[in-house]
This record gives structure tokens, sequence and C-alpha cells, in this order.
């Protein structure tokens, strides 16, 4: 079964595939660039898990392959839990993961360790033509006085999971994956994307559906 990650960043690709191969999920994953190029959707919801099915609804509305998308974010507790579902616009329409970072970090460059709690949340949509479920996968920790390390994307080299002296940009992809936002997000749904996968095999040739699930944020 072919699945399309509607989301123009090759890092997420990869770790789709990265995280389906470790969960012996076995589809093809498709980007953005592996399709021919439609509008973008206006991410116009108030949460995370309304961004992330605009963005699927979208996907699949247009290539008719399922479609997943996520929309994913930082938590600042002390920004009133922004940036949020505007993490990835924070510095401007246009702005780049430096832009946003470096923003972020001027306006706690003033608070204290204890109050620098934050958290990455990840909300998972799959739409496909018998239906679409949603996920969430959170992690909390804090904010760290400097950026550190050098993997990762966005907000990982401030932000430190609980328990972890390193940020998420230090960790390999074995150790973010087992505690990323993103990566609970993604175990949560892949018995999901393996049941459709399931049912497109049974149901080739004929319309490919699988069972209806629920829309209803799972995976807390």
């Amino acid at each position: 079964m072919r699945l399309l990650l509607a989301s123009g960043s090759a890092h997420k690709v990869v770790e789709l595939r990265r995280i389906l191969h470790a969960e012996k999920v076995s589809v093809e994953v498709l980007g953005l660039t592996d399709v021919d190029a439609y509008p973008e959707p206006v991410e116009n919801g108030a949460t995370f898990e309304e961004n992330a099915l605009i963005k699927a609804r979208a996907g699949f509305a247009v290539t008719g392959i399922p479609t997943l998308a996520d929309d994913s974010g930082i938590e600042v507790d002390v920004l009133n839990k922004m940036p949020g579902v505007r993490s990835a616009r924070w510095a401007g329409v246009h702005a780049q993961d430096g832009d946003n970072l470096a923003l972020l970090i001027r306006q706690i460059a003033d608070v204290e360790p204890a109050r620098r709690t934050a958290r990455f949340v990840c909300a998972m949509a799959l739409v496909w033509a018998g239906g679409e479920t949603v996920v969430r996968g959170v992690v909390e920790g804090s904010l760290a006085e400097e950026p550190r390390g050098e993997r990762g994307f966005g907000y990982d080299p401030l932000f430190l999971p609980d328990g972890e002296t390193r940020t998420t940009a230090q960790l390999s992809d074995d150790a973010k994956d087992a505690i990323s936002h993103r990566g609970r997000a993604l175990r949560a749904m892949a018995p999901h994307i393996e049941a459709l996968a399931a049912q497109s095999e049974c149901s080739a040739g004929a319309d490919g559906e699988a069972p209806r699930a629920s829309s209803e944020p799972q995976g807390r």
C-alpha cells in the first residue's frame, strides 16, 4: 500500500519511514515531492488536531492516496503555551527553523530554569476512503539556556526531555524516536496504518476501504 505523508519536510518523511520500519509496518511512504503539486491548504485550525486533519484531508482529496499528516509544535508554559499551533510560523509566515528558534530564545532569555517548562505536542491524522482517525503524542520537558546539538530540526536544540541532560538535537535517531512526540504519535498510529494496509491487500481490485476508525484523538 502507498501512504502519502502530506509534508514538505524531508526530515519527517525519513522519520516516518524509520519508525514504521521499526514497528514492522510495511507500506510505501511517499512525500509531497513524489506526487503532483497541489495548493497548500490553509492551516487555520485552533488545535493541532484540526490542522492535522486539514492537511490529511487535502492530500487525500487531491491524490486519492491514504494520507497521513501531522501538526506539531512546542508549548512553552511561561508564554501561555505558545508558540503552539504557530510553532512553524512563530517568527513569521516565511520563517525558517533558525528564525523561530532565535525568536524563542530571545523571548525566554530572562526566565529562570525552574519556569522554563515546555512540551512537544504532535497530532497525527490519517484519512482514507473509509474514514479518518487522529492520535496525539506528547513529551514533557524544559528549555535549555542555550541551543545544543546538531541533530534534529526545529526547536530540538533547545528542548530537554524530562529525565534527560541532553537536548533532542543531541540524541541519536533511535533515542529520539523512543521518546519524541512524533515517535509516540506514530507508534499510536501504526496499528491503524497496519490495519489499512492489510485491508488494502485483502481487497485488492475492490474499493480498498478499511474499517472506519474514530476521529477522536487517541494515544494520549
